[in-house]
Parts: structure tokens; C-alpha cells; sequence
């Protein structure tokens, strides 16, 4: 059922989500990254953060937990190649025994509607709607 997404920071593969969870009202789909050979996700973001001047809302460097504002280089596409873009944009939290997360923040319907009819069923099924 999830599809596997591609996420890019800049013009580089870092990893894939299935974005398989969200909050359907407010148009958010954000799902656990498989890292594709980031030994640290903490450190890497941590870096690029501080690198780029993005505000970096948490830091906990015991937990490695991490909390972004929006990367606007982070990108996330299906495997068509369309790009899934958020009003708001990308951000990422997590910590290194929980996993890190991609948020896409403000995806408008109908196409929210369209790539995730499993977010918004799920949504609409908590209200008994049919």
C-alpha cells in the first residue's frame, strides 16, 4: 500500500520515507527516513543547519535529538519524479535511537486527496464518516 519516496537535500539522494503517517486536516504527511549512507543524521543536519543559517528549534546533543525549521533545499519526490511540495516546506525531527522524520508541511488538496487517499480515509474513518 505506502509508496517509497525519494528525498533529496540539494541535488543529493540522502535517503527514502513512506511517508506513512499524517495529519490529513492540515495537509502534513511525514514518515521515518531510511538513511542512504549518513552515518550520523544528527550530525549531518545539525552541520547543514549551522552551515545555512536555519534555525534550529531543538538541540540535544546526549539524545542526538534534533528539531528543524524548513530546509528549503530538502525535497522530497515520488518515484515518478514529481516532486511532493508543501506550502510551508520540509523540516526533519527525531533523535538517534527513535529515528529522524521528514515533515512536508501544507500539501493542497485535491492533491493531498489524490497521493494520499489512505491518510485521508484513515482521517475520515476516526469520525465515522463513509
Amino acid at each position: 500500500m505506502n509508496k517509497t519516496y525519494n528525498i533529496y537535500l540539494k541535488e543529493v539522494l540522502i535517503g527514502t520515507t513512506e511517508l506513512e503517517k499524517a495529519d490529513a486536516p492540515m495537509g502534513v504527511a511525514f514518515g521515518l527516513i531510511q538513511f542512504n549512507g549518513i552515518e550520523s543524521p544528527y550530525e549531518f543536519f545539525k552541520e547543514y543547519c549551522l552551515k545555512n543559517n536555519i534555525v534550529i528549534n531543538t538541540d540535544d546533543p546526549e539524545f542526538e535529538f534534533i528539531d528543524t525549521q524548513v530546509m528549503s533545499e530538502l525535497k522530497v519526490f515520488r518515484q515518478d519524479g514529481l516532486e511532493i511540495k508543501g506550502v510551508t516546506g520540509n523540516a526533519v525531527t527525531g533523535m538517534k535511537i527513535e529515528g529522524y522524520e521528514i515533515s512536508i508541511l501544507g500539501i493542497n488538496y485535491p492533491f493531498y486527496e489524490e497521493e494520499f487517499p489512505y491518510h485521508v480515509k484513515e482521517y475520515e474513518n476516526m469520525f465515522g464518516k463513509e
